[in-house]
């Protein structure tokens, strides 16, 4: 239960500020939903627009995905709070095909990438984040970080020199306000601070009515107009399925990481079909698709303290009534404003810990080799996907190393019944990195004529394990001498009957 007193408001758990009954029924945290889905929601316009045009498409499509994406995910997702809505991620997987077949056939590959997803989150695929390692979140969350930098940097090059004083004065608001009072979310003020010194002094500087024409109406439905075909399903397939794995993967990983600075749970399986079905809603209202948005929910959910579902949904709100009814004020929002919130979120987002040279000092030389290698390659490619893989794949092959290192094999001799006996008792877990060395272990011309292998203290994982013992055992009675492996564990042992002699082996 909530905790209350006359003199301060009501304590809610994590879990319940996530409740959006208990949250409209405190006016202080409907007041932190409302903001922060407005504050949200200025900064998805420039964001949104600057994706179409690398998608090469119309702002509006961008828009108004952002729109559908949001709203639909605040009923069918599964983590309160999570921004989703028209990322640079997909739209760098899409512009290929809007570049050689045109909107129709992207709006198309939309839809499908989100039955994909619907599929593969009712198959289970959010079941596949635990296979993801801390150093691989770590590197993930530090490589966004330093995107959302990057991605800032343009707007401060080749501009008028006012931008830079109005720049710092907006870092100074939202750095410096918290620290002052939380009453209102810092990036919203800074945003109305510098509107207001742009305009009242009639400064020229970059404004979001520069990166495009807003639009005037509502969106519509929208039927891709292209033939229902195996050759359209042919052209739409790879683009659709790279963007069903990109938007599940960046939107699951954003997710964990909220659940993180929540100290909640959430389902990812429901936000993986959640997210499939946010995109088909929003391809048949002609938008590009999209994803959760690290940079958007770091402004709801660290900038502004919001926590419920609340603010999603108020975001996608905000964001059509500031374009299509507001279009004329929202333009006239300097980017330094924007540009000092995103740096910002840059800032909070990093995990400055992770660096810090007693860090370094304490972690082993093989998580942090993860952790570079995920935000080089994802800093380098711009693709959290590949990014996120090769840490994955990094963590895989230095685990595989550090665990084939374990496995160990002692030999003795001994004197039994007039004759020598030599034993091999194996300890650590046999796999396919451990088992290619443990053929080179015995030897094999100096060891009597009787060999015991004990494997009490080992386990065969695989049939690259059972494949190793076969090609041990053939090479003893090779040389004419009698070997017998001992200790087998009831999994190991039925493994090893099953496969022993059928491997192609010696």
């Amino acid at each position: 239960m909530a905790v209350t007193t006359a003199e301060h408001p009501p304590v809610f758990t994590p879990e319940q500020l996530q409740s959006v009954r208990r949250t409209l029924t405190s006016p202080r945290r409907l007041k932190t939903e409302v903001l922060g889905g407005l504050v949200v929601a200025l900064a998805l316009i420039p964001e949104a627009i600057a994706f179409s045009i690398i998608a090469g498409v119309d702002p509006r499509i961008g828009l108004f995905a952002s729109f559908t994406m949001a709203v639909t995910i605040a009923f069918v997702g599964g983590r309160p709070a999570m921004i989703s809505a028209a990322t640079g991620a997909i739209a760098l997987v899409i512009a290929p095909l809007v570049k050689s077949h045109g909107v129709d056939y992207f709006v198309a590959a939309v839809i499908l990438a989100g039955i994909f997803q619907v599929i593969l989150g009712l198959a289970g695929v959010a079941k596949l984040m635990r296979f993801i390692p801390r150093s691989v979140m770590v590197g993930f969350v530090n490589a966004l970080a330093i995107l959302i930098f990057l991605s800032q940097v343009p707007e401060l090059l080749g501009v008028p020199w006012l931008v830079y004083p109005l720049l710092a004065l907006g870092l100074v608001i939202v750095f410096g306000l918290p620290k002052l009072t939380k009453a209102v979310p810092a990036p919203l003020v800074a945003i109305v601070v510098l509107t207001l010194i742009t305009v009242l002094a009639a400064v020229a500087v970059p404004t979001v009515g520069d990166k495009g024409a807003l639009p005037d109406s509502l969106p519509t439905l929208f039927l891709p107009n292209v033939p229902l075909s195996l050759d359209t399903l042919q052209v739409i397939f790879p683009f659709a399925l790279a963007m069903a794995f990109v938007g599940l993967l960046e939107s699951l990983m954003t997710a964990k990481l909220v659940d993180d600075i929540t100290d909640t749970r959430s389902p990812k399986t429901r936000e993986a079909w959640g997210q499939g079905v946010a995109n088909i809603v929003t391809g048949f209202f002609g938008g590009m698709g999209g994803c959760a948005m690290i940079g958007q929910t770091m402004i709801n959910v660290k900038a502004s303290g919001a926590r419920t579902r609340i603010s999603t949904f108020l975001a996608g709100v905000f964001l059509l009534i500031l374009v299509v009814a507001l279009g004329g004020l929202v333009s006239l929002i300097p980017m330094a404003a924007l540009v000092a919130v995103m740096i910002f979120v840059s800032v909070a987002t990093f995990d400055w810990h992770s660096i810090r040279p007693r860090t370094l000092k304490m972690m082993p030389k093989s998580e942090t080799t993860v952790m570079t290698a995920t935000v080089i390659v994802t800093v380098a490619t711009h693709n959290l996907a590949i990014g996120v893989g090769v840490g994955v794949l990094v963590a895989m092959v230095t685990f595989a190393r550090r665990v084939a290192h374990f496995v160990t094999v002692h030999r003795t001799v001994t004197e039994v019944d007039g004759g020598q006996l030599a034993t091999y008792r194996v300890n650590g877990e046999l796999f396919f990195a451990s088992s290619n060395d443990l053929y080179t272990q015995f030897d094999y011309a100096l060891d009597p004529d009787h060999v015991v292998i004990d494997l009490h203290a080992s386990h065969l994982w695989d049939a690259s394990t059972v494949a190793a013992l076969d090609a041990i055992t053939a090479k003893y009675r090779h040389q004419g001498k009698d070997v017998r492996i001992v200790g087998l564990n009831d999994a190991s042992l039925l493994m090893r009957e099953r496969l022993a002699g059928k491997l192609g082996g010696h």
